[in-house]
């Protein structure tokens, strides 16, 4: 997500729900006993022919007729079919047998596959298993900084590969000491990927783990590189935006709020910053055209697609699951099909997604205002289909 300035992407900070996942591989959801066993309605449109598939163990799912999904008719389906095309590059049990029929549509018109998701898939209305518990849906991006390969008095902010002899569940220096203590600045010498002209910046790319850099070579050339999340230093992540609000500093921890406070507390800045001791190290990954067209690489292993990938919790919802997301607020009114590929570390419960909004400024501006109330559908083969 960039900072010190006030422009457009400090609207990033906000998000507190950070995707920073490495990849997976879902298995297909096993039963839980009475979860998600009770036999479908006989309704017009709900399959009736066998038992629903059992939920994972944090929802419950019931079936519906397709009439139910608000805008169904009115959605780009072949936006969704770019996501649905990378989640076949890694399915599970349950979906693979469907990919050679979703390349196949994926040269087909809208009304085709609209009527194959009438055939081959039910909806089923999510729920969480306790009562009074409001869908939420949040939105993330990838953000994009210029960068230099070598520091300079501008870009003096190094981005850090993973330490020397580090493991994935090892506790390190937290992020004061890594700015602070020699002994951290000598383990890290030789590590650096490139240079920020702002910590605020290093710390947005940290939060949503990835980012692309349009960074400056010596000799001049400049390359459009991502960097992929690696690992972290084994600290706690603190929220920055809750420090300040803890503090009686802000009443207001959006990124709005947070920006105005740096603004009038320049010589604190710093201070906030190692608030939070969690510090992110990547990995640069070379981008060309048509990778750039995605953005990372989600928790179910696949690149995310802008607008129609959603960051899901896997107890509720298995990786790879379409999904019919409804959802009306103050920013965005969105029914759409989109795909569970990703998680994150505050992406819990059973009517949770975290929308990927894309990359740069005007993505960052969606996803750091993003809060607003969320109803989920997933679609399941059905029985004998």
């Amino acid at each position: 997500m960039r900072w010190l300035g006030v422009t457009p992407w400090l609207a990033g900070l906000s998000l507190l729900a950070a995707c920073s996942s490495g990849p997976g591989y879902y298995p297909a959801p096993q039963s839980t006993g009475a979860l998600g066993t009770v036999r479908p309605a006989a309704s017009a449109g709900v399959q009736s022919d066998g038992m629903p598939p059992a939920a994972p163990g944090g929802s419950r799912w019931v079936p519906v007729p397709w009439s139910d999904l608000p805008g169904f008719e009115g959605d780009a389906l072949f936006e969704a079919w770019n996501a649905w095309l990378k989640s076949c590059e890694r399915p599970g049990a349950v979906f693979a047998p469907l990919c050679p029929e979703v390349r196949r549509l994926s040269i087909g018109g809208e009304d085709a596959q609209r009527q194959w998701l009438l055939q081959r898939l039910q909806p089923y209305r999510v729920e969480p298993l306790g009562a009074g518990v409001p869908g939420l849906l949040t939105a993330y991006y990838e953000p994009e900084f210029e960068a230099r390969r070598l520091p300079s008095a501008e870009f003096a902010v190094p981005l850090y590969q993973m330490p020397a002899g580090l493991s994935a569940s090892g506790i390190w220096f937290t992020r004061q000491e890594i700015d602070s203590l020699p002994q951290a600045k000598e383990a890290l010498k030789g590590r650096e990927i490139a240079y920020l002209a702002d910590p605020v910046q290093a710390l947005v790319l940290q939060i949503q783990g990835s980012g692309r850099l349009r960074l400056k070579e010596p000799d001049g050339r400049q390359r459009l590189v991502r960097l992929a999340f690696a690992g972290h230093n084994g600290q706690a992540y603190k929220s920055i935006g809750r420090w300040l609000m803890d503090q009686g500093e802000v009443r207001d921890a959006s990124w709005p709020g947070i920006s105005a406070w740096m603004l009038q507390n320049p010589q604190r800045v710093q201070a906030l910053l190692w608030q939070n001791p969690r510090v992110v190290f990547f990995k640069e990954e070379a981008l060309n055209e048509f990778d750039s067209g995605f953005g990372p690489r989600g928790a179910q292993g696949v690149p995310l697609t802008p607008g129609r990938s959603i960051a899901v919790d896997p107890q509720s919802i298995p990786y790879g699951t379409p999904v019919w997301l409804s959802s009306e607020g103050p920013q965005v009114t969105l029914n759409k099909l989109v795909l569970a590929q990703d998680t994150g570390s505050a992406i819990r419960g059973a009517v949770r997604a975290d929308y990927f909004a894309g990359w740069g400024a005007q993505a960052g501006e969606l996803a750091g205002r993003m809060k607003q109330p969320l109803r989920m559908w997933v679609l399941w083969p059905k029985a004998g289909g």
